[in-house]
């Protein structure tokens, strides 16, 4: 039993007609002919009776015509249901961000988003980049903003930015009037960075790595904000991406020329994850946005 065949049969029942209800489901009548004959050999018994140019419900077709029409009713139903969920602006999107993205850019992605959809329910996240991605796979979060690098093959990513690195130095340091510097001209000096777990200080460690440079580190924190002001009392030096600089913490912020001296953010999803449509609306507009 076929949904085109419940189709035909009602509308054959509704006109009266075989060649009007092939006209109404726009399909040839002979083909329509055919898929009824089927559906009454696989029943077992005729719908219709055919009565020179009119055609008649038998008393089976009597009692199977109610049963098509809720199936065909159900079907609509569910088929509606579906569409209006994903267009339904009122739904819901939870977004995961890591501590280093979320100060910078969230209040103006949520500023965007909440102004052209009032009604959807935003929720966001700030934690560190492994917890984002177990609450990716368990689904506790739609998407995450972070940075690479991630090699994992489950995520589908989405570029959003990349920005150059800074040094970031005391006033009095000696490279703080330099319009540009490289990692090496750092050597051995005292570095103040975040600690284990941010993803921030994976990166400074390897872009460190490359230019051989071992930082010592005098100070750790979970906040930029922490490290600036260590910085200004002239306990070390740190790095810092272009979007956290802070021009009133009292410190001196110098371009690094090393070419990998950046760091890429991405919009993170789990592969073959579908969205509905305050959840694309989220990242469709963080992609534009950049």
């Amino acid at each position: 039993m076929e949904i085109h065949q419940l189709r035909y049969v009602c509308a054959i029942a509704e006109t009266g007609s075989f060649s009007r209800a092939a006209e109404r489901c726009q399909v040839a009548q002979p083909s329509l002919s055919q898929q009824v004959l089927k559906l009454e050999e696989d029943l077992g018994s005729k719908l219709f009776d055919r009565l020179g140019r009119s055609i008649r419900l038998t008393e089976a077709g009597r009692a199977f015509l109610p049963h098509a029409r809720s199936i065909l009713t159900q079907m609509e139903t569910a088929r509606s249901s579906v569409t209006d969920k994903c267009a339904d602006v009122r739904g819901s999107v939870s977004v995961g961000v890591i501590p280093t993205i979320a100060p910078y850019l969230m209040p103006h992605y949520t500023r965007d988003f909440t102004r052209k959809h009032p009604e959807a329910k935003l929720r966001i996240v700030e934690e560190t980049t492994p917890i984002l991605l177990e609450s990716l796979r368990n689904l506790s979060i739609d998407l995450a903003i972070l940075a690479l690098p991630l090699r994992h093959k489950d995520l589908e990513l989405f570029p959003l930015c990349t920005e150059p690195l800074f040094a970031v130095l005391p006033k009095e340091h000696l490279l703080a009037g330099s319009e540009s510097l490289a990692l090496k001209d750092l050597r051995g000096e005292p570095f103040v960075m975040l600690r284990d777990g941010h993803c921030f200080r994976d990166l400074s460690i390897a872009a460190c790595t490359r230019a051989r440079v071992a930082p010592r580190i005098a100070f750790e924190s979970g906040q930029f904000s922490s490290l600036f002001g260590m910085v200004a009392a002239g306990v070390g030096i740190s790095l810092v991406p272009e979007m956290a600089i802070d021009r009133n913490a009292g410190c001196r912020y110098v371009r690094l020329s090393d070419t990998r001296a950046t760091r890429t953010i991405v919009a993170a999803t789990l592969r073959g994850r579908s969205f509905n449509h305050v959840q694309q609306a989220f990242l469709s507009g963080i992609q534009k946005a950049g």
